[in-house]
């Protein structure tokens, strides 16, 4: 079945299952469990035709925008490989058109000046399908983080939720 190859193929123990979700634009996606009665890991991935899976991120971060999955990890790989960008962050902020638009967080790389907003976009737009690509860029000297050193990308949508408010 689909779980017991995702589930051996992601190298999860004995006892530990993988939910099957249907999710728009990826054939097969599963949302990987922490086992039974013990709630959802939250991790999404895809398995294709040879097999092959690959987490594609947190389902909590997935944006949806224009009914079409965004998966932020994409688009932040993409980013973290550019000239002059530190690291980055992605998150959906609301759009009056869209439900949810791309928006991307940035840093600067030590000692270099990173890209400007459209030089971003730009690259992005030559990689990316144009659903994916931010549709603003903003820049901060780092990104928040928690006390276990991760990105807290709920306090990113909160700052940046008005961004395109009377849009």
């Amino acid at each position: 079945s689909f779980s017991r190859k995702v589930s051996a193929a992601v190298g999860v123990g004995v006892g530990y299952g993988v939910l099957p979700a249907l999710i728009t634009g990826a054939p097969l996606v599963a949302i990987l469990s922490q086992g039974p009665g013990r709630g959802l890991a939250g991790d999404m991935a895809v398995m294709d035709a040879d097999g092959r899976v690959s987490i594609v991120g947190r389902g909590k971060d997935l944006i949806i925008s224009g009914g079409l999955n965004v998966y932020p990890k994409e688009i932040e790989t993409e980013l973290d490989a550019m000239n002059g960008v530190g690291e980055s962050a992605v998150v959906g902020v609301p759009h009056p058109d869209f439900g949810e638009s791309v928006v991307a967080v940035v840093t600067p790389q030590e000692n270099t000046n990173p890209p400007d907003e459209q030089a971003i976009i730009g690259n992005l737009a030559e990689r990316l399908a144009k659903f994916k690509v931010p549709k603003r860029v903003f820049f901060l000297d780092e990104l928040p983080r928690n006390t276990m050193g991760k990105v807290q990308k709920a306090e990113l949508r909160s700052r940046f939720a008005e961004t395109f408010k009377g849009s």
